[in-house]
C-alpha cells in the first residue's frame, strides 16, 4: 500500500516505549508496507506533568531532542507522544502527515488523522473508528510463527488452547479466587494448554495455575517470545478481560476467543467487551469450549487504508501550497 507517494515514504513511530502502544503503530506501518524508524520519547518538565494540555513545545521539551529531516508520515500513540506530534507538525511546516492512535483527549484539529477504538468517545471528520486496537497479527505472521514454533507446539495433543493471562489493572483485579476458578475449569477440559502471562500477572496467582496444570506449556520468560506461535497453533484462545490489546490480537486471528472474567470492571473496557460480543468475536468463558466462527478483526488494515487515502489528499494540498 506504499503507492501514496511518488517514492517510498519515510515514517516515524513515536511512543513512550510501552509495548502495547508501540505494537499498534507497528501493525499499521506494516499494513502500509513501510519500514518505520522507532523513536521512544520522554518529556521534561513542565510538559511531563501537563501534556497534552500545555502545548508550546520546544526542542528542549523532549528528553532526547527530535530533529529533522522530518518524516513524510508520523504514527504516534500515548499521552507523551502528543507533544511530539504537534512539535513535528510545526517544525515540518505542515508537511509531515500526523496520525495519532488512541483517543488523545484534545481537539482532533491538532492531527491530520486520529484512529480510536469503538469504546473511546472522540469522533470527527478526521477520526476513524476501529472495532478494537490495531495490532501486528496477520495470516502471514501466523503462518511463519506456526513453522517457527512447530517443535514446541506440534507434539501437543489437540485441541490446543492458548491461555493469555493479564493482571491487575485500573479496572480489574487478578485475585487468587479468579485464578483458582480458572484452574478448576481448565482441569475439567480435555485439552493441551499453552500459557503466557504479562508483567502484571501476580506470581502467587500463576503458581495456582502451574500447580493445577502440571503438563501445560507455560512460558517462563526466557528465550524468544512464543506468543505468535501460541496464537498460530491454538484451536481456542482464552484471554483475561483486562487486556484490550490481547483481546484485539486474539480477535484478529479468526480463532474462537473466550474471555476470562476477573473481579471489577470499568465503563470503557466493558464497552469494548460488549462490542466484541455483538460482533461475535468473543464469548464469556464458562468452563466449556465450543467452536464458533466470526469475521476476523482487521483494524490495522482499516487504518492503513484510511491513511493511504487521506495522505493522497494531504500531498496534493502541500504541493499546491508550495
Amino acid at each position: 500500500m506504499n503507492d501514496f507517494l511518488h517514492s517510498p515514504p519515510t515514517c516515524w513511530i513515536v511512543t513512550e516505549g510501552l509495548a502495547g502502544t508501540e505494537n499498534q503503530c507497528l501493525g499499521i506501518a506494516e499494513a502500509l508496507g513501510i519500514e518505520p524508524v522507532i523513536k521512544r520519547i520522554g518529556l521534561n518538565q513542565p510538559w511531563k506533568s501537563f501534556s497534552p494540555w500545555l502545548g508550546f513545545e520546544q526542542n528542549w521539551t523532549f528528553t532526547e531532542q527530535l530533529s529533522g529531516p522530518w518524516p513524510d508520515l508520523l504514527i504516534a500513540s500515548g499521552r507523551k507522544s502528543i507533544a511530539a506530534s504537534r512539535y513535528i507538525k510545526k517544525q515540518s511546516g505542515g508537511k509531515t502527515f500526523t496520525v495519532q492512535i488512541q483517543d488523545p483527549r484534545i481537539s482532533s484539529k491538532n492531527f491530520d488523522l486520529i484512529a480510536v477504538p469503538h469504546h473511546d468517545p472522540t469522533r470527527g471528520e478526521n477520526v476513524i473508528v476501529t472495532d478494537a486496537s490495531p495490532n501486528r497479527i496477520t495470516a502471514e505472521k501466523l503462518k511463519e510463527a506456526r513453522a517457527q514454533f512447530a517443535p514446541a507446539f506440534e507434539p501437543l495433543e489437540s485441541p490446543r488452547v492458548a491461555v493469555l493471562i493479564g493482571g491487575t489493572s485500573k479496572a480489574h483485579r487478578m485475585t487468587e479466587g479468579v485464578m483458582s476458578r480458572l484452574a478448576q475449569q481448565l482441569q475439567n477440559i480435555d485439552a493441551s494448554y499453552m500459557v503466557t502471562a504479562s508483567r502484571r500477572t501476580d506470581e502467587t496467582c500463576m503458581r495456582i495455575l502451574k500447580n493445577a496444570l502440571p503438563g501445560a506449556y507455560i512460558w517462563n520468560g526466557s528465550g524468544e517470545n512464543p506468543y505468535f506461535g501460541m496464537l498460530a497453533w491454538a484451536d481456542f484462545i482464552l484471554v483475561t478481560e483486562d487486556s484490550a490489546s490481547m483481546l484485539s490480537e486474539a480477535g484478529t486471528t479468526g480463532k474462537p476467543v473466550y474471555m476470562i472474567e476477573m473481579e471489577g470492571g470499568g465503563a470503557r473496557i466493558d464497552k469494548l467487551h460488549a462490542h466484541l460480543q455483538t460482533l461475535g468475536v468473543i464469548r464469556p468463558f464458562e468452563g466449556k469450549l465450543v467452536p464458533f466462527s466470526y469475521t476476523p478483526l482487521k483494524d490495522a488494515y482499516k487504518v492503513a487504508q484510511e491513511i493511504s487515502r487521506a495522505i493522497m489528499e494531504h500531498v496534493g494540498q502541500v504541493e499546491k501550497a508550495s
